[in-house]
């Protein structure tokens, strides 16, 4: 039997046909499962990728926390700066785009550049910035022309303002971008290259409290980078408030009183160890650094001899000079080595061995008692009252009324001065102590150094009966709900008790010191109120000799070899409110140039009027 030859070719299609159907269906099943596969399994990490293309998460620096005085007068606030900032992966044409910007901005191209290879240690997704705090006609410049800008983005930044600028610079302190080293410390865990932090005065020991929470701004970009719409802002929120215990007026009464003068000034609550007020000059504007300092502005800093960088209120160390005098004259009462009515034949000089040691007044004070030596600030006096006394129990009185020691205060740098011992000598020099080495101790003079806030501490605690407080600068710490966080009260670091009598007879001498006609501080008196006080001159190379002085040799010194010129008081001294130290380098004379000082802060704290300048009296 013989098969249909057609009925051949039919199965052949047919075979062919199935053939290609499964491979048709066998493509489309691969296609359905290709798809089903990027749909459903791996749909989130291509919308994620998807979204990375498109979206940019800015983040959002948070504004510091702002600063206040004892009346909740504003000293530190930020303010929104704009800068221009560029996202790296979105720029095509690098020079092409920075000559436009150079253009728009008004300034080279290589700063544009210099800013560009700073943010190369950041990472992708956080944008570099160009150009800081540009003003708002550039701002606007660059805002209409940003379709032909891509990448460039514009960023609100909060930056630190300075209503009154340099007033308390040192204390309140400076900002500086964050280095590689501050990454090593525990306490930067969390921060972010280019972020400013403090670097010093508050700005740093209260770093944890003045800076808030960043927050972030999502926005979606097409594909030349340029801005499409904000998609989602986070805010930021601000650090926490802090209120301080100074009084702006007398801050700037006291910075005022320094005039060109350099040197260092502490008005202290005799009571609580608060800080009314305190400065070293010269001072420096922290805005600078805000902004970003530039080299130049840096190396003149640096490169002052005034030192304006250093805080000399707690690390500027001088010698005491004769405002030591107040702890030789407790000490040598306190031990019965002398009474206030012991007199000491001063002629001008002093003699031990063969050693002389002159007054400042070279044909001397005559008979002179404790209120005479103090009052006339006598050196002779206090030379032999202070060698009868010995090194050891006049270094203990010193260490009892907080000298040679760090206050405690809460800013970093401080020094703990020197107060020379028996001990002391021995370690650093393998040497044992002399009298006449007692003799310039006993004057503020030889190894003896003290810093401005040990002697506002020293005074105060001559004021209030013998308790040394620790210095204090902050009242309390709030959030923006005005919840307090932190309340500081004061702190006793020590008390001394006196012998019955003792304290009230160097605090009468210390009055007349300023009340009396022959007083070296009667420059600071004010109408109506008990001032009592001591002035003092530092050395800073020796006296002409006494051959020379007889020869009639005038000594010129260069400024920074003139003395140091110091004043300590408080007041009322019936019922003491606060103690002032003050500190005027290479200002020759206490009497004449640290106690003016002293008496402006004064009448500003008590509301006494300043005195009319005296008339002029006309050729008869």
């Amino acid at each position: 039997m013989r098969l249909n030859p057609g009925w051949r070719g039919q199965a052949f299609f047919r075979n062919r046909l199935m053939l290609f159907s499964l491979g048709a269906a066998g493509i489309f099943l691969l296609l359905l499962l290709r798809l089903w596969y990027l749909q459903i399994i791996s749909f989130e990490r291509f919308e994620e990728k998807s979204i990375q293309n498109r979206v940019r998460i800015l983040s959002l620096a948070a504004p510091r926390g702002p600063v206040y005085d004892r009346h909740e007068e504003l000293l530190v606030d930020s303010r929104p700066s704009f800068n221009i900032s560029v996202m790296r992966q979105d720029v095509v044409d690098r020079p092409l785009l920075f000559e436009k910007l150079a253009d728009l901005l008004e300034m080279p191209a290589e700063e544009l550049e210099q800013n560009w290879e700073k943010g190369r240690g950041l990472p992708n997704y956080r944008p570099v910035v160009l150009a800081y705090d540009v003003g708002r006609d550039r701002l606007e410049g660059v805002l209409e022309r940003q379709q032909d800008l891509p990448g460039v983005l514009t960023e609100i930044r909060p930056v630190r303002s300075y209503p009154y600028r340099d007033m308390a610079a040192h204390m309140i302190g400076y900002l500086g971008e964050i280095t590689r080293e501050d990454f090593q410390k525990s306490q930067y865990a969390g921060y972010q290259v280019g972020e400013y932090v403090g670097k010093s005065g508050l700005e740093q020991q209260l770093e944890h409290l003045l800076r808030g929470e960043e927050g972030q701004r999502l926005i979606e970009v097409n594909v030349k980078g340029n801005l499409l719409r904000e998609l989602q802002v986070m805010e930021p929120r601000p650090g926490k408030k802090v209120y301080l215990t100074l009084s702006r007026p007398l801050q700037q009464t006291l910075e005022k009183a320094f005039g060109e003068y350099a040197g260092a000034g502490v008005v202290m609550e005799v009571n609580t160890g608060r800080i009314l007020a305190m400065t070293s000059r010269p001072g420096f504007d922290p805005s600078l650094f805000a902004r970003g300092i530039r080299p130049e502005e840096w190396n003149a800093l640096l490169e002052n001899p005034r030192l304006p960088l250093q805080d000399k209120s707690i690390s500027g160390q001088y010698p005491p000079g004769s405002t030591f005098k107040i702890p030789v004259a407790l000490a040598a009462l306190q031990n019965q080595v002398a009474r206030p009515e012991t007199e000491v034949d001063c002629s001008g000089n002093y003699y031990l061995g063969e050693s002389l040691f002159r007054c400042w007044k070279r044909e001397g004070h005559k008979q002179t008692d404790l209120k005479k030596a103090m009052r006339e600030s006598c050196d002779v006096w206090f030379y032999q009252i202070g060698l009868e006394l010995g090194i050891d129990k006049l270094s203990e009185m010193a260490f009892n009324l907080g000298l040679g020691r760090k206050t405690g205060l809460e800013l970093g740098g401080e020094k703990r001065g020197l107060i020379p011992t028996r001990t002391w000598k021995r370690k650093r020099f393998g040497e044992n102590w002399y009298g006449g080495e007692t003799i310039i101790t006993s004057i503020g003079q030889g190894a003896v150094l003290t810093t401005p806030m040990q002697l506002a501490v020293m005074t105060a605690a001559v004021a209030n009966g013998g308790t040394v407080y620790q210095p204090q600068l902050i009242e309390r710490v709030e959030n923006w709900e005005g919840q307090v966080l932190q309340q500081f009260d004061s702190v006793v670091r020590r008390k001394t008790r006196f012998r019955s009598g003792v304290l009230a007879a160097v605090k009468d001498s210390l009055e007349e010191v300023v009340s009396h006609k022959k007083g070296t501080g009667r420059r600071s008196a004010i109408p109506g109120i008990r001032v009592a006080g001591k002035t003092g001159t530092a050395q800073v190379v020796r006296r002409l000799s006494v051959e020379q002085e007889e020869a009639g040799i005038e000594q010129e010194l260069d400024y920074e070899f003139r003395d140091h010129a110091l004043f300590v008081a408080y007041a009322p001294a019936e019922k003491p409110e606060i103690a002032v130290a003050i500190v005027v380098e290479h200002g020759e004379h206490g009497s004449t140039v640290a106690a003016p000082i002293a008496g402006a802060v004064l009448r500003d704290y008590f509301n006494i009027p300043e005195p009319e300048p005296a008339k002029e009296e006309k050729d008869v």
